[in-house]
């Protein structure tokens, strides 16, 4: 019986595709750690959504206008010198969503994860969390009018609070989703959040010895050998200077106890070099004890299709650049957000939160509770498009964003929304077929390096 072609046989031209824009985007990384990769790829192989989630690279080489590619044309009715501008979060997916506390002590549901935070098209953003929602609605035997119902819900609920910003009746820094104000699964997740202790998360990570805390040794921590060691520490000290001053009003706060390499982040660092850090906290009680990461900042994918020379320049190394989106795009950011450099390279520091809890879709499964939750992720987009702009205390974007896009997509309403769930539909289908081509190539040893 002759064996059936695979994915990567029957689109050999999409195949190929997709192993340069992998060499572009992963290769020096790759080259450096397969190890790393051939555990995100075997996470990537899971699921087309697991794929979608760790290939932003490809889809921005898709929607670059440059590619020739349909899908390239399908937010450009809505672009304009200011929109084609924005702060925009780089990966929103419908599982970027989640819990942090907040730089005002308040426990807060919103977009998260922003190394790939970037300048561009605000269209790029809102595309790319629609085709999310088509996969995870494929992915839960969804039929497709009802993903894009789904898909639509989000839009709508997108265009409302842009709206309702642009015209003054909203502020983004009074529009927070927090325990008072968020209602079904997203209340559900910030109460699961409000559960979680710092002593708990210190019980996980370290240990009590000789009177003081200390990492616990395995579970993926690395002993440092003395000159990556002294690298960090000479890094932790530039970080401070990074700090707002709010976080460095006690000194011996800042005193760090010890520190470890780490194994084992996400899908989208796999090869980057990272680090555990144990602060004092704001007492001598053990129980306040700090745990901050530091690693490498990586190139954000949507960098790539972003000619304007202006951006580029503007950010003095990936920390930097991930730091200073991050605090645009959130009203109220990690206040132990900051940066450094270690060999030249940049470096992105925060809290390990134990009040960092992310939105499960799992337990989410009929398209009423599923519509609920995308119309909070409308909401939350549009906010975090309007806190980046002129009054976001940067000079990248100088103009009124929720202005711009409001006036943009005012032209033609229907046609955003419509042309969202189209998307949708279009580059899910686009995205599912890639994940068999990517296990075709992955299974059959055709990846270089692997």
């Amino acid at each position: 019986m002759a064996e059936a072609l695979n994915a990567a046989d029957r689109e050999p031209d999409r195949a190929e595709a997709i192993l340069g824009v992998f060499d572009t985007a992963f290769g020096e990384l790759l080259e450096k750690d397969p190890a790393a990769f051939r555990v995100k790829f075997r996470k990537m192989a899971a699921s087309a959504f697991a794929f979608y989630r760790g290939t932003a690279c490809l889809y921005y080489a898709d929607l670059d206008p440059a590619s020739g590619s349909a899908f390239a044309a399908a937010g450009a009715p809505f672009l304009d010198e200011r929109t084609g501008r924005v702060w925009i979060h780089g990966d929103l997916h419908a599982e970027n969503f989640g819990t942090y506390l907040n730089a005002d002590g308040r426990l807060v549901f919103n977009v998260n994860d922003f190394d790939e935070a970037y300048v561009g098209p605000f269209t790029w953003d809102v595309q790319r969390l629609a085709a999310s929602l088509a996969l995870v609605g494929y992915a839960k035997a969804l039929a497709d009018g009802t993903i894009g119902e789904l898909v639509r819900s989000y839009a709508h609920a997108y265009r409302r609070q842009i709206a309702l910003l642009a015209d003054g009746s909203h502020k983004p820094e009074d529009t927070a989703f927090t325990l008072d104000t968020a209602e079904g699964p997203i209340l559900a997740v910030l109460r699961e959040a409000r559960l979680q202790t710092r002593v708990a998360l210190l019980d996980e990570l370290t240990v009590v010895d000789g009177y003081d805390r200390r990492f616990r040794s395995g579970g993926g921590s690395i002993e440092l050998d003395d000159a990556t060691r002294a690298q960090v520490l000479a890094a932790f000290e530039e970080y401070l200077t990074t700090l707002p001053p709010a976080s460095r009003a006690r000194p011996d706060a800042l005193r760090v106890k010890d520190v470890v390499g780490r194994r084992g982040i996400g899908i989208g660092s796999a090869g980057l070099p990272s680090f555990n850090l144990l602060l004092e906290g704001h007492t001598d009680a053990l129980e306040n004890d700090v745990v901050i990461y530091m690693k490498q900042g990586q190139t954000p994918a949507v960098s790539r299709h972003v000619s304007d020379p202006a951006i580029r320049d503007y950010f003095r190394h990936e920390g930097h650049r991930t730091v200073i989106s991050q605090r645009a795009l959130q009203a109220h950011a990690d206040p132990w957000l900051g940066h450094a450099e270690i060999g030249g390279l940049g470096q992105l520091v925060a809290e390990v939160s134990p009040y960092a809890t992310d939105l499960d879709w799992s337990g989410l499964g009929e398209p009423e509770e599923i519509r609920a939750v995308v119309e909070y992720l409308g909401r939350a987009t549009a906010i975090m498009h309007a806190a980046a702009d002129e009054s976001s205390g940067h000079t990248l974007v100088p103009f009124s964003t929720e202005h711009a896009i409001d006036t943009a997509i005012a032209r033609d309403e229907e046609g955003f929304v419509q042309g969202l769930v189209d998307f949708a539909h279009a580059y899910g289908a686009r995205a599912r077929t890639d994940h068999q081509i990517f296990v075709d190539l992955f299974r059959n040893g055709r990846i270089p390096g692997l």
